[in-house]
C-alpha cells in the first residue's frame, strides 16, 4: 500500500433514507389511520379502555354493583320508576300472554272441544291459589314481577315446583331473587367434569346443568352472600332469563345499566336545583353591623329579626346594614338541559323521551307517531324473549302435570288423555296489543290491506290482541242470537256495515203470459 493510498479518501456512504412513519411501517396509510380516530391513545383517551374484556370477566367485576345502583334508583329515581312500570305494562299488559289452543284432529280441522278445555283449564291454573308456590300471585302478577325483575337487575330466576308442596294442581312457579345466585361463584372444575361460573354449573358445551344458590328457603332473610353452603338445583327445574349483549355471557345486567350513571347525577342535580330555588324563594339576607357599632364581644343582645309584609317597611337600628342572600339558579336553562339528559338516558333504555318523560311539548303528530311505532316494535321484541324464557316452557311443564292427573275437563264432562300430549302442546301466545295511533287513518288502511288480499283478517285481528277464532265465534254469535230475535239478514247486515246485494231475475220471454 502506497502513501497516497493511505491518505485517499474512503468513498461517501449514501445518505440514510428518513424512517417510515409508524403507520407506514404497519402497512397502514396515514390517511386511513386517521379515519379509525376512535383506536388512537393519546392524552385525550388515556382513560379510555384499550383492552376487550370477555363477558365473564366484566360480569363478575361490575355485577353487583351495577345491579345494587339499579335497585337504589329503582327506589329513589322517579324516571326508573316509569322505566320499570312501563315495562310491566307494556310486555304482560293488564291481561298477561294469553293461550290461544290450537289443537288439530288428523283432518287439519281445529279440536274446539279440546281448545276450549285447555284454555279453561290453563286460565283456571293461573289464578293466585294454584299459580304461585305463596298461593298469592296469580299468572299475570308472576309474568309482571319476572320482567320487572330482568329490567331491574338484567335476569329473573323461576322454579317450577311439582308434588303436595305445589297447591291444589300439583305444579306451581316460585321467584327467586337473583342475588340467590352469587356471581363470584365459580369452580373450575367438579368431579364430574363439570364447571361453575357465576353460580352456573354447565357441562363443557357451556350448557346449563345446574343452579348454585345460597338458599332458596323464604324463612332465610339474609342470603349469606358469598358462603359456600350452596343449594344445587338441577337446570330442568330452573328458568333463568335475560337478554344477552355479548357472546358467551352468563348472567345478566340490568336492561337500564348504560343510564344509570346519567340519573344518578340528575338526581342530585334535580335535589341541588330544588333546594337552591327553595332558599331563593325564602328571600333570606343577612344583618352587618359597620365599624365601630354594634355590641361589644362579651355584651349580649338579641338578634336582630324582621316580620316581612306587603307594603310595610322597617327601620333598621343605627349601624346596621341589610345585605340581601338572593340565588338565581335555577333559570332558563334548566329545563333544556334536563330533557337532553333525560333524552340520553331514554336512548339506553329503548323508550321515546316523551312516554319516559311524560313530556308533550311542542310534538307534532307526524313525529310521536314515528316515535311511538318505533317503540312498540322493541315491546314486541321484548314480548317474544319473555314467551320463550317463561310463559312456553312453564305451559309445557304444566300441560304434563295437568294431563297425567286428568284435571282437563271438557264441557260435556269428558277428560283429554294424556297419550295426546304431542297433539295438545300446539299452541299459540297473544301479547298484548295497542290502540291505533290515528285510529281513523289506520283502520282505513286496514280495511284496504284486506280487501287487496295483503293480509288476511286473522292478522289484524291478532294486531289488536285478540284471538281470530273467538272473534268469529262471537261474531256467529251475536248473527244467531239476531236472527233468533226476529231482525232481517238486511239490517244485521247493515249492523255490520255490509250491505246486502239481492240477485237478480232472470229476463222473462216477451211472449211468457
Amino acid at each position: 500500500m502506497g502513501v497516497l493510498d493511505v491518505f485517499r479518501r474512503a468513498p461517501a456512504a449514501p445518505a440514510a433514507e428518513p424512517a417510515p412513519p409508524a403507520e407506514k411501517a404497519r402497512g397502514l396509510p396515514r390517511r386511513g389511520l386517521r379515519m379509525l380516530s376512535a383506536g388512537l391513545v393519546d392524552r385525550l383517551t388515556a382513560s379510555w379502555s384499550t383492552t376487550p374484556e370477555p363477558a365473564d370477566a366484566l360480569i363478575r367485576k361490575h355485577h353487583r354493583v351495577v345491579v345494587a345502583r339499579s335497585r337504589e334508583q329503582a327506589a329513589n329515581n322517579d324516571y326508573m320508576k316509569a322505566f320499570l312500570r312501563m315495562c310491566g305494562a307494556n310486555i304482560v299488559g293488564p291481561n298477561g300472554i294469553i293461550l290461544q289452543a290450537q289443537a288439530r284432529d288428523p283432518s287439519g280441522a281445529l279440536d274446539q272441544v279440546a281448545n276450549d278445555a285447555i284454555e279453561a283449564a290453563w286460565w283456571e291454573w293461573g289464578r293466585p291459589a294454584n299459580a304461585s308456590v305463596t298461593g298469592q300471585d296469580s299468572w299475570r302478577a308472576l309474568q309482571r314481577m319476572a320482567v320487572i325483575t330482568a329490567a331491574q337487575d338484567g335476569e329473573f330466576f323461576a322454579r317450577i315446583v311439582r308434588g303436595a308442596d305445589a297447591g291444589p294442581w300439583r305444579i306451581a312457579v316460585q321467584l327467586i331473587d337473583p342475588i340467590r345466585c352469587p356471581v363470584e361463584h365459580d369452580i373450575e372444575r367438579l368431579d364430574n367434569g363439570n364447571f361453575v361460573r357465576a353460580g352456573v354449573e354447565m357441562n363443557r358445551y357451556g350448557r346449563p346443568v345446574a343452579y348454585h344458590f345460597t338458599t332458596t328457603d323464604e324463612r332465610e332473610e339474609q342470603y349469606r352472600y358469598g358462603g359456600r353452603a350452596f343449594v344445587r338445583v338441577p337446570a330442568d327445574e330452573i328458568l333463568h332469563g335475560f337478554v344477552p349483549w355479548l357472546s358467551g355471557q352468563k348472567r345478566g345486567l340490568p336492561w337500564a345499566s348504560t343510564a344509570l350513571y346519567r340519573m344518578h347525577h340528575i338526581e342530585g342535580w334535580e335535589k341541588a336545583a330544588v333546594i337552591n330555588a327553595r332558599v331563593s324563594a325564602a328571600k333570606m339576607g343577612f344583618f352587618e353591623w359597620q365599624d365601630g357599632m354594634g355590641p361589644g364581644p362579651e355584651e349580649s343582645h338579641e338578634p336582630i329579626t324582621i316580620d316581612a309584609e306587603p307594603g310595610k317597611f322597617h327601620e333598621l337600628p343605627p349601624g346596621v346594614k341589610f345585605n340581601g342572600f338572593v340565588p338565581q339558579y335555577p333559570q332558563g336553562e334548566f329545563p333544556g338541559f334536563l330533557k337532553a339528559m333525560l333524552r340520553g338516558v331514554a336512548a339506553g333504555m329503548g323508550v321515546s323521551y316523551n312516554a319516559l318523560a311524560q313530556d308533550l311539548e311542542g310534538v307534532s303528530f307526524s313525529s310521536i307517531r314515528s316515535g311511538t311505532l318505533e317503540e312498540r316494535e322493541h315491546w314486541k321484541e321484548l314480548q317474544e324473549w319473555l314467551i320463550e324464557a317463561l310463559v312456553q316452557p312453564v305451559f309445557d311443564a304444566w300441560l304434563e302435570v295437568a294431563l297425567l292427573s286428568r284435571r282437563i275437563k271438557t264441557q260435556a264432562g269428558g277428560t283429554l288423555m294424556a297419550e295426546k300430549l304431542e297433539k295438545y302442546r300446539n299452541v299459540e301466545w297473544q301479547p298484548r296489543r295497542w290502540a291505533w295511533v290515528d285510529p281513523k287513518a289506520d283502520v282505513q288502511a286496514a280495511v284496504a290491506s284486506k280487501n287487496n288480499l295483503l293480509v288476511p283478517a286473522s292478522t289484524l285481528i291478532r294486531e289488536q290482541g285478540r284471538d281470530p277464532t273467538t272473534v268469529y265465534r262471537e261474531i256467529a254469535a251475536d248473527i244467531a242470537a239476531m236472527r233468533a230475535a226476529g231482525i232481517p239478514d238486511e239490517l244485521i247486515a247493515l249492523s255490520m256495515g255490509q250491505t246486502l246485494v239481492q240477485p237478480q231475475a232472470p229476463d222473462e220471454p216477451e211472449d211468457a203470459p
